[in-house]
């Protein structure tokens, strides 16, 4: 992700990346080459120019031309160097998930609180333009009331993540991709009363989740997501949507290294018609990283990247964890 929010930067107007920090010198001499993941492009040797370089990221910190830290380490590290940044004076966005438990969380959220500083967490699929259109759509009321939804997304087994499935260092599935949909339904429903999720096990955490979250006797929301163990998928998802006069579908997938768009973004109208928007090819971590900036700049909290909301969309993922565990709905307090 560090990478990713590299070559973002350089679309977005008025920021630039001031210093990268990491302890692998080979990526501080700009050969990124052994960078992996499920989307994006390959690692490859960056120039990076006039650009500071940092071992220990307490550096950073004392350097006063830096407005905004980007933390993009592992979850684990999140906390302490997020509070440690605002505590310094320096405004954050970091890497969804917010942290690996909810106390770490508040005490992120209370560190910007207290030193007046903006918390930004990049959720980026709020960006995404199909689920920007939906979110759009939802503000706007065009479509009339939102009915309830269904949300997937799922994965090949990360093999080059040695510790995905540690509770304690990434957190797995739940924590680290279900969050994403868990961040968006919250945005669009606000905070269920209740979750209801069945799921199989990895050790500590759980592998493969299905929830329904409870609202309201008319609202049906629901969300399937996990790990699988065959590598010819390394990643797909989507959603159908519903409102009361139009329902919004899609499905995209990677299948052997290539994006496969199973179905395009498609409103289905009350009066029978089938519309495809045309949506912007704008980047959706550029879009990300220029709401950040806009926030920084202007001294405003971004309604999308609120530190709260990720509180929020951690909560609901520990709460679903439990009732996996439990074998019942778990109340949202």
């Amino acid at each position: 992700m560090g990478m990713i929010h590299y070559l973002a930067y350089k679309n977005v107007p008025g920021a630039k990346v001031a210093a990268i920090c990491t302890r692998d010198k080979k990526k501080l001499a700009g050969d990124w080459r052994e960078i992996k993941g499920n989307f994006g492009p390959p690692g490859t040797i960056m120039d990076l120019g006039k650009i500071a370089r940092y071992a220990d990221w307490r550096e950073v910190l004392d350097n006063p031309k830096i407005d905004l830290i980007d933390v993009c380490l592992p979850p684990k590290l999140h906390a302490e160097v997020t509070v440690a940044a605002l505590q310094a004076g320096k405004h954050v966005i970091c890497e969804k998930p917010i942290a690996l438990n909810t106390a770490d969380a508040r005490r992120m959220v209370k560190a910007a609180q207290q030193s007046n500083k903006l918390l930004l967490i990049a959720h980026v699929l709020p960006f995404v333009p199909e689920f920007a259109f939906v979110r759009r759509a939802a503000a706007s009321g065009k479509y009339g009331r939102l009915l309830g939804g269904h949300f997937k997304r799922i994965i090949a087994n990360p093999l080059w993540l040695k510790d995905f499935y540690d509770p304690h260092s990434v957190g797995g599935p739940v924590v680290d991709l279900h969050i994403h949909d868990a961040h968006f339904i919250r945005l669009l429903w606000g905070m269920p009363r209740a979750v209801q999720s069945t799921g199989r096990g990895h050790g500590d955490v759980v592998e493969f989740i299905n929830t329904q979250f409870l609202f309201d006797a008319e609202t049906l929301v629901t969300a399937t997501s996990g790990v699988i163990q065959q590598q010819g998928r390394s990643f797909t998802h989507g959603f159908e949507v519903y409102f009361e006069k139009a329902t919004m579908t899609y499905d995209s997938s990677v299948l052997d290294g290539q994006a496969v768009t199973g179905m395009p973004l498609t409103v289905l109208t009350a009066r029978g018609k089938v519309e495809r928007p045309a949506l912007s090819e704008t980047d959706a971590f550029a879009a990300e990283l220029a709401d950040a900036v806009k926030a920084v700049r202007s001294g405003r909290p971004s309604e999308l990247l609120a530190g709260e909301l990720a509180l929020d969309a951690l909560t609901l993922c520990q709460k679903e964890t439990e009732s996996v565990q439990k074998g019942r709905a778990v109340k949202i307090t």
